[in-house]
């Protein structure tokens, strides 16, 4: 079973308008609402892929209940802890695209690329005793599960929860993926993780240096290796990404040709499909094509995507 941590889950309302502007009514040209954050994002794509995932957190007031919902309709199993007070944060997500004759005029340059804001809620409080009903269901996984810890921590929460929850497995042969920020990820290292998944600016901040070349990405990832990481997965946005298996090995891919319509959840969905692929061959090399090809088709979709998809990229990859 693979089972997905959201700490601080939500609800994306995601609007589309035609050229925002910032002192005027900005009118929706289409909105969708979607169960939000990294975790059930990696849930609700592994579930596309046909893999049982069970996505665990906590939820609050209305917003939660419809949060669980909307996974439960999306294939997942879901066990998020109720809150007695607060509500599950609402994430606002604005694409604005810039019209046709905006673009081709001179003057408005500097206007004529498409935009995207983003305006995160903050989450309700989690009490001490609701942290420990988590600890409880995480008692629960068996060696060879899978549990994937990813996004940021909410400030109602212990700055090394993901160290408590990863020193709490560590003898029961769980395997552990952590998509975190700097910190977040360092501090984890020491517990072995089997996969992390940095992108390349990321990683670069991690050492205090820009990377600007296939060679010193890798060599970077060997140092997380070093540090304690089995496998470090890094993402390179139009460069594809780079893996370095807990065998030493590298591996490479580029993405497929598309047209990038959505950024969010690309990298969850990397994450989702590097496992799904692993879990299902066995074969690291197949794993990064399984990722690469649930990324990308999730930066081509207007939201995450969905079978179909994936596998039609994943024809096109393994042709290459």
């Amino acid at each position: 079973m693979i089972y997905t941590v959201t700490f601080n889950p939500s609800l994306d309302y995601v609007v589309q308008v035609e050229d925002f502007k910032d002192d005027a009514v900005n009118r929706t040209l289409s909105e969708h609402v979607y169960a939000g954050g990294k975790g059930n994002n990696v849930a609700v794509v592994i579930s596309n892929l046909g893999l049982k995932s069970r996505a665990l957190g906590f939820r609050a007031g209305f917003t939660g209940i419809a949060m669980e919902q909307m996974l439960r309709e999306y294939g997942c199993d879901t066990d998020f802890i109720p809150l007695d007070e607060g509500m599950t944060r609402i994430n606002v997500k604005v694409k604005s695209e810039t019209s046709k004759k905006q673009a081709s005029g001179k003057q408005d340059h500097n206007k004529a690329k498409d935009q995207e804001f983003e305006i995160n809620g903050q989450g309700p409080q989690i009490p001490q005793e609701k942290i420990s009903q988590l600890f409880d269901r995480l008692d629960a996984l068996e060696k060879e599960d899978v549990l994937v810890l990813s996004g940021s921590i909410p400030n109602t929460l212990p700055d090394d929860i993901y160290e408590q929850i990863m020193k709490r497995l560590d003898k029961i042969g769980v395997r552990i993926a952590v998509d975190a920020t700097q910190k977040l990820l360092l501090n984890v290292l020491k517990y072995h993780p089997f996969l992390i998944k940095p992108n390349n600016h990321e990683l670069g901040e991690m050492f205090g240096v820009t990377l600007t070349s296939d060679e010193q990405v890798i060599e970077y990832a060997k140092k997380l290796q070093e540090m304690g990481a089995r496998n470090v997965l890094v993402s390179m946005a139009g460069d594809g990404a780079i893996l370095v298996d807990e065998h030493k090995e590298v591996w490479k891919r580029l993405p497929p040709k598309g047209t990038v319509v959505n950024s969010v959840g690309a990298g969850d969905s990397m994450v989702a499909g590097f496992l799904a692929g692993y879990l299902t061959t066995g074969s690291y090399e197949k794993a990064l094509l399984y990722g690469t090809a649930a990324g990308s088709a999730t930066a081509f979709t207007s939201w995450l995507a969905g079978r179909a998809k994936i596998d039609a990229l994943l024809e096109s990859l393994a042709g290459q």
